[in-house]
């Protein structure tokens, strides 16, 4: 299988745990999308979402979904969302789109979390995808220098024009390669710490609790609860 039909395979999958008439928690990114088309297909059970992007949030509301800010709701039954590496422990590194902090904020008002990714994105230990950190601009260069000094190399993220991309939260991205997060618990509360860090892309306080796993042998499900 392709990347896009195992995308559309595990974002199918994902439906199974959408509950009749509740407000549903939606991520960002291209396995989402493909989560989102097929949710299309049974709008009439959803009562309304909540959305982790702007981009999501557009997708949504083209497709007739009311989409509500978390402050007008309260706790969500699920959040159904990619990730860029997952362990065996349920632990995500997450924000390859940007939208890391309000994934964090949706991710921390839902019951249940459930991962949507290829095999792929299965790793034994977090780090080999570089790490976006969600920053302060006028603390980037500390921030950068303080990853140095644990072994890491921060680079300012970029947009297509070649400026810092920003966030929706009108904020830059630093995203750090060298590490290996063999404590993701410990690394999260320690790095989302520092002075001028919005949010670290270290899902490990906001794990999920279902893995949808997406294989050429159809969908796994790894369960972490």
């Amino acid at each position: 299988m392709t990347q896009d039909e195992l995308k559309t395979l595990v974002g199918q999958a994902a439906l199974h745990y959408v509950p009749d008439g509740e407000i549903v928690g939606v991520g960002t990114g291209s396995t989402v999308n493909k989560f989102i088309e097929a949710l299309a297909t049974i709008k009439h059970r959803v009562k309304a979402t909540v959305s982790s992007s702007v981009a999501s949030t557009e997708r949504l509301k083209a497709l007739g979904f009311t989409v509500l800010d978390c402050n007008e709701v309260g706790e969500l039954a699920v959040y159904i969302d990619g990730a860029d590496e997952i362990d065996d422990h349920g632990y995500m590194v997450k924000g390859g789109g940007a939208a890391l902090t309000r994934e964090k904020i949706v991710a921390a008002q839902s019951r249940r979390f459930i991962c949507i990714a290829d095999e792929s994105k299965l790793v034994s230990a977090l780090g080999a995808f570089a790490l976006p950190v969600e920053v302060i601009p006028m603390a980037s260069r500390r921030i950068a220098r303080q990853f140095a000094a644990m072994g890491g190399k921060a680079t300012l993220r970029l947009d297509r024009l070649g400026k810092p991309l920003v966030t929706d939260n009108d904020q830059h991205i630093l995203d750090v390669t060298g590490l290996r997060l063999t404590d993701p618990l410990a690394f999260e509360t320690q790095v989302n710490q520092w002075p001028g860090v919005v949010t670290v892309g270290v899902f490990a306080q906001q794990k999920a609790q279902v893995c949808l796993l997406a294989t050429a042998q159809g969908v796994k499900t790894l369960s972490f609860e």
